[in-house]
C-alpha cells in the first residue's frame, strides 16, 4: 500500500528534538527521510545513554524512519554536495541557530535558485526581534510561551510541564506548515519557506490562557479554585479552569501517582452524590447547581476525595464510567509504557536496532486508513552514504574513498 507522501523527498538537516520530531512524522507518513549529520553524528546519540557505545534512546525514538548520511557542509566539496541534494529534494528541515544555514552559503535566495520547487523549513526558538538571538531550550520556550506563568500551585513557583511541547510540539506546527505548503505547490508550481517559533508554538498551545487573561477585565475568574485574582491569569493547580470543574483526587493507597482526574458536569452531580454516599446533595439548595458549587470547589473535590482515596484508582475510575462521569487515572510513565491498549493502538512499539537490540518507542500518533504506519529503527550513523552519494547521486566509488579520507563525509 502506497503512503501519504510517497515520493516526497525530506532533506532533514535537523538536530536534537523538536526537528527531528517533525522530520521523524514526515517519515511515519511515508516521505524519504534523509538526515545530513556532521561526522560526528547528532549529539543526541551520545546523550543520556544507558548502553555503552550504542545510539542512546534520545536519538533512537526520534529518528526513526529515516536514512543517515554524514556530511561536512563547511568543506568545499560539501557545499557541493549539499547544493546537489537540495536540488533533489522537496522539503529541507533544519533548527540550527539563527543564520547558521544563510552563513553556509545557502540562503533562501540561493535555495530557490538551486530549487524553486524546494519548501524551506525552519524552526527557531522565537521569531523576529529582541529574543531573536537567544539561545531555546524546551524550558525557555515553556517559560516564555506563557506555560510556566500559569503551571503549578498558587503559593508555590512556576513549573515546567514534563509534555515537550516546547521542542516536539514545535514539530508538530512544522509538519503542518509543511504539509500546508507542498499542498500550496501544487497550484503554484514554487516552494516556499516555513518558519516555526519555538515561543509561538507554545503560546498557541497555551492560548485558552490568553482568553483568560483578558476575562479577567471583567471580575475573577469563577471557574478557578483561587481566593484572590490580581492582574494576570494564576496558577491553579490542576483545576481545568474551563467550563466543567475537575480535579485530581487521591485514591488508594496513597502513591505518587494514585490519583484520578475527576470532572464534574451538571448531569454527573446527581449520580456522584449517590457514590458519595450524600444522595442528599443532590437536592440541597447549597449544592445543587453549578453556580453555587462554583464559589466552594475546594469543598466539593474534598467530598469526593473522602471517598475516592478509600479505593484504588481502577476501581474508581470503573464506578465513575459506570455512572459516564468524566474521568481517568493519572498513569505513570510505567503503567503507560506496559499499557496493553496503548500497545494495541501501535503507540508504544517495540522496535529492533542493529546494535541495541530491541527497544521501546512511541508510534505514530497520526491514523491515515489509506496510508498505514511502519515504525522502523533509527539509522546508523552514515549508514546510507553508499546507497544515497554512490547509488543516488552517481559519485564513484573511488570518490567516496577520498571524500571519507578528507574528512568530508
Amino acid at each position: 500500500m502506497t503512503k501519504a507522501l510517497d515520493g516526497i523527498r525530506v532533506l532533514d538537516m535537523t538536530h536534537v528534538q523538536s526537528g527531528p520530531s517533525a522530520t521523524q512524522l514526515l517519515g511515519w507518513l511515508g516521505a524519504d527521510v534523509v538526515k545530513v549529520e556532521a561526522p560526528t553524528g547528532d549529539i543526541t546519540r551520545k546523550q543520556l545513554r544507558d548502553l555503552p557505545d550504542v545510539d542512546s534512546l534520545y536519538f533512537t525514538m526520534l529518528n526513526c524512519n529515516k536514512r543517515s548520511i554524514t556530511l561536512n557542509t563547511k568543506s568545499p566539496r560539501g557545499k557541493e554536495i549539499l547544493t546537489e541534494l537540495i536540488r533533489r529534494s522537496d522539503v529541507l528541515v533544519e533548527n540550527f541557530g539563527p543564520g547558521a544555514v544563510d552563513r553556509m552559503g545557502f540562503t533562501w535566495e540561493k535555495i530557490q535558485e538551486i530549487n524553486p520547487r524546494v519548501v524551506y523549513a525552519s524552526i527557531k526558538g522565537f521569531g523576529e526581534g529582541p529574543y531573536t538571538g537567544f539561545k531555546a531550550y524546551e524550558v525557555v520556550a515553556q517559560a516564555m510561551g506563557g506555560s510556566m506563568s500559569t503551571t503549578g500551585f498558587e503559593d508555590g513557583p512556576p513549573l515546567a510541564t514534563g509534555a515537550q511541547i516546547g521542542d516536539s510540539g514545535t514539530g508538530v506546527h512544522a509538519v503542518a506548515g509543511i504539509l500546508a505548503a507542498l499542498y500550496q505547490r501544487e497550484s503554484t508550481g514554487r516552494g516556499q519557506r516555513v518558519n516555526v517559533a519555538m515561543q509561538h508554538a507554545v503560546l498557541n498551545l497555551c492560548r485558552v490562557k490568553l482568553r483568560d487573561q483578558q476575562r479577567l477585565a471583567h471580575g475573577p475568574l469563577a471557574e478557578y479554585p483561587n481566593d484572590d485574582f490580581g492582574s494576570e491569569v494564576p496558577r491553579s493547580g490542576n483545576a481545568s479552569g474551563g467550563g466543567q470543574p475537575g480535579w485530581a483526587v487521591k485514591c488508594a493507597p496513597g502513591g505518587p501517582n494514585d490519583y484520578v482526574y475527576v470532572i464534574v458536569q451538571p448531569v454527573g452531580w446527581k449520580p456522584l452524590t449517590e457514590l458519595l454516599g450524600r444522595p442528599e446533595l443532590a437536592e440541597d439548595p447549597e449544592w445543587a447547581s453549578p453556580e453555587v458549587r462554583l464559589p466552594k470547589l475546594d469543598k466539593m473535590f474534598q467530598l469526593i476525595e473522602e471517598w475516592s482515596s478509600t479505593l484504588p484508582k481502577w476501581e474508581v475510575l470503573g464506578l465513575l464510567n459506570a455512572h459516564n462521569i468524566p474521568c481517568g487515572p493519572i498513569l505513570s510513565t510505567q503503567e503507560i509504557i506496559e499499557d496493553a491498549s496503548l500497545a494495541a493502538n501501535e503507540m508504544v512499539v517495540e522496535v529492533q536496532h542493529p546494535e541495541r537490540g530491541s527497544f521501546t518507542t512511541v508510534g505514530s500518533p497520526l491514523k491515515l486508513s489509506d496510508s498505514p504506519v511502519d515504525v522502523v529503527s533509527s539509522p546508523l550513523l552514515g549508514e546510507h552514504n553508499t546507497e544515497v552519494y554512490v547509488g543516488e547521486l552517481g559519485l564513484a566509488d573511488e570518490e567516496l574513498s577520498l571524500l571519507k579520507t578528507d574528512g568530508v563525509i
